[in-house]
């Protein structure tokens, strides 16, 4: 996600996080994605980075006429949409990074040919997926969803490769995408890298994060793909513990 060129190598030193065994036993209904695939053999395999979003998760208050171009995205709860919510009323973010390998042998692509990719005025890219990731805050006794789900469309590059590895796909209007050994960066201060928390109470949370929910992208292992995080929201701040890769 960040915007660097892709012909400017850079290097990550943490190569994988928290393996699973193969084989999830599922089998969703897939596609290999579109695009120009320069690694045929095998399949892509996305894992989030748990320890990523654990070491930089923080409550921001944010007053809505700062959160124009993410309230045209959906990026905010149902409230902010009432017709008395002012432009200087505050909003509470629960705000976190993401950082997303593809640890597999193939290419990522958008499910999306590149001409049905939707141009975003506001922020000034292409996103070619509606939804990489969902980001859900649930109730750490029930289970219950407790802030509205935000479906993450992201524009996808490799923001950073393993030492060796080329970086071959960039945030522009054809050539996205995620290649093996490649990783793509969100931090916790871009629009939209958060859930919207103003309605929620402070308590005990879980915070889920899912990338390629649906799996609509198909991958060797969909058994990796879900960070969960236990969260202790005070009202004033929080504190993230516990970020483990799940199954569900």
């Amino acid at each position: 996600m960040i915007g660097d060129e892709p012909t400017n190598p850079q290097v990550n030193n943490r190569n994988s996080y928290n393996l699973l065994p193969y084989g999830s036993g599922r089998s969703p209904q897939t596609e290999t994605g579109h695009g120009t695939r320069y690694f045929h053999n095998g399949l892509p395999d996305l894992i989030p980075d748990p320890y990523y979003i654990q070491v930089a998760s923080y409550i921001q208050r944010v007053q809505m006429y700062t959160l124009r171009c993410a309230a045209e995205e959906n990026c905010l709860s149902s409230s902010a949409y009432n017709s008395r919510v002012r432009d200087l009323d505050y909003r509470v973010l629960l705000r976190f990074p993401q950082r997303v390998k593809n640890q597999g042998t193939a290419d990522f692509l958008p499910v999306k040919p590149h001409h049905q990719w939707e141009w975003h005025s506001c922020h000034q890219h292409y996103h070619s997926m509606d939804a990489f990731s969902n980001y859900d805050l649930l109730d750490a006794s029930t289970g219950r969803k407790v802030a509205e789900g935000h479906k993450a469309s992201f524009c996808l590059e490799d923001t950073s490769c393993d030492p060796g590895v080329r970086r071959r796909y960039a945030c522009t209007a054809h050539i996205q995408g995620l290649g093996p050994g490649c990783y793509d960066t969100y931090h916790a201060n871009i629009d939209c890298q958060w859930i919207d928390i103003t309605d929620v109470s402070p308590g005990d949370y879980i915070l889920k994060v899912t990338v390629n929910p649906g799996f609509q992208v198909q991958e060797s292992d969909f058994s990796n793909n879900v960070v969960r995080c236990d969260i202790r929201y005070t009202g004033s701040y929080v504190q993230a513990n516990n970020c483990r890769i799940t199954g569900y």
